[in-house]
């Protein structure tokens, strides 16, 4: 065959096997939400990175193996800790380079851990949470701190507790030192939320009391006066950053009829959960849930039940994956932590689902093989992460879209209708059957999906989400 006859054949070819997608009317169900977390934790190298003194390289490199993982079991959000001891996994004039990056109090690691963060998950359609502890300055005295760290620079404002050094939450300039660290991430990094954990006041050992002066409720009333000051000022500075704190799982012994714990929150670590919630000073509460589901004295569902009750705001429970196979709880079995992720879909009044896996090591590591249950199971397709009516519901202008199925892959390319958008949710029907595909940045502008045998879908569906999580109103297109 002439060569210019087997070119046009070849490209005749390509033309009859290429399938191209028109715009249809036609209106697709919403997309599945739900917020899938996980922790991870930077003290003590728990989660990332995996020792202190690796080089930048191999720090980045977890990093990414990190995401990808989260990626790979369709998770949307990571919680990310920036500041465990008065320090920053950041680049700050504020507080010092934390020692769990180098080894050494101080001393940088050659580049900004947050801002690779960030630019890495967003590129994988998951959101960054900056996770802060407010007021804990070292978890061992004997710990090296360097002179900007608050042990040195504000030694005043310190109290030392068994081996620990706390900041005084009643005094003022710790509040002040708190709130600038995470209002300075906020309004330098594009942070999808900010999020505290349970350590207001230092968890009672040996009986010995915080040496304050201060009563309970007065300690309450402190912790109260920074959590709603904290939402405040995120909402002032970025609205669309989500607030989240998640306090101990109990709020107290009893609450609700037969729980028992060894602590009272409420008492003794000035957390008055309920009321943050009540009064609608976060965004999400996500207290830690970390116990079996039985029995009844710390019954995951029971104390689920409970606290979605308290307020209209979503509750998305902490999930202890990282007792699966371990020491901590001999013989708990994967199948638990599947079976709390579909309990967190049905208890109460829901409010947006979601949950919060501690930690990603566990999953990582597929410890008792659980997240191969759950990429299987309850992570099989995509998510959205809930939106957030209370902030408003706002017009997000459509996308344009087009797509083609060529032999293993479906292309399809979008343009955004104005610099609202931050992402694009891709769903797709087989059937009257529609299913989420992906969700991407928004700024990507297409992505090739790989339909690995399978046959492409009939319809694709492709909608913009603001930073709110606000739903545009689809494009359609169908071959």
């Amino acid at each position: 065959m002439p060569t210019r006859l087997l070119l046009l054949f070849l490209c005749l070819t390509a033309l009859l096997s290429a399938q191209t997608y028109r715009p249809v009317r036609e209106r697709p169900p919403m997309p599945p939400r739900e917020f899938r977390g996980a922790w991870v934790a930077v003290v003590y190298n728990i989660d990332w990175p995996s020792a202190k003194g690796l080089s930048a390289g191999t720090q980045q490199e977890q990093a990414v193996a990190i995401l990808n993982k989260m990626a790979a079991m369709n998770m949307n959000a990571v919680i990310l800790q920036v500041r465990s001891h008065c320090d920053a996994v950041y680049a700050s004039n504020k507080e010092p380079w934390s020692p769990w990056l180098t080894g050494t109090m101080g001393r940088g690691p050659g580049y900004d851990p947050l801002e690779f963060w960030v630019k890495e998950a967003h590129r994988r359609g998951i959101e960054v949470h900056a996770w802060f502890n407010p007021f804990r300055a070292l978890s061992n005295v004997s710990q090296q701190a360097c002179p900007n760290h608050v042990s040195k620079a504000s030694p005043g404002i310190t109290k030392r507790y068994g081996t620990l050094l706390w900041c005084d939450p009643a005094v003022p300039e710790t509040r002040q030192r708190a709130m600038s660290a995470i209002l300075d991430v906020v309004r330098r990094y594009d942070v999808d939320g900010v999020h505290l954990d349970d350590y207001f006041y230092p968890y009672p050992e040996d009986g010995r009391a915080f040496a304050d002066g201060r009563s309970p409720a007065q300690r309450r009333g402190i912790v109260d006066g920074f959590v709603r000051d904290l939402y405040s000022q995120v909402k002032g500075a970025k609205p669309w950053v989500r607030v989240g704190i998640s306090p101990f799982g109990i709020y107290r012994p009893g609450v609700p009829a037969g729980i028992e714990a060894g602590l009272d929150a409420y008492e003794q670590l000035g957390c008055d959960a309920r009321k943050w919630l009540a009064n609608g000073w976060v965004d999400y509460l996500a207290p830690q849930l970390y116990w079996r589901d039985q029995p009844r004295k710390q019954s995951f569902s029971a104390l689920l039940g409970w606290w979605r009750e308290q307020g209209s705001r979503p509750v998305w429970p902490g999930i202890a994956v990282s007792r699966v196979s371990s020491s901590e709880d001999p013989g708990r079995p994967a199948s638990e932590i599947t079976r709390q992720v579909g309990l967190s879909r049905t208890i109460g009044p829901r409010n947006w689902v979601g949950h919060i896996q501690w930690s990603m090591k566990a999953l990582s590591q597929n410890r008792g093989g659980v997240s191969d249950l759950l990429s299987k199971g309850a992570y099989s397709e995509p998510a959205l992460v809930p939106p957030m009516p209370w902030m408003g519901k706002k017009s997000v202008a459509p996308v344009s879209a087009q797509a083609s199925a060529d032999g293993e892959t479906l292309k399809i390319r979008w343009r955004t209708g104005d610099g609202s958008s931050s992402k694009v949710a891709v769903m797709g029907r087989n059937g009257r059957t529609w299913h989420m595909l992906a969700v991407r940045r928004a700024a990507a502008g297409g992505l090739d999906f790989r339909l690995s045998g399978r046959q492409p879908p009939e319809a694709i569906s492709v909608s913009a989400v603001d930073r709110f999580g606000n739903l545009s109103v689809p494009a359609v297109l169908a071959r």
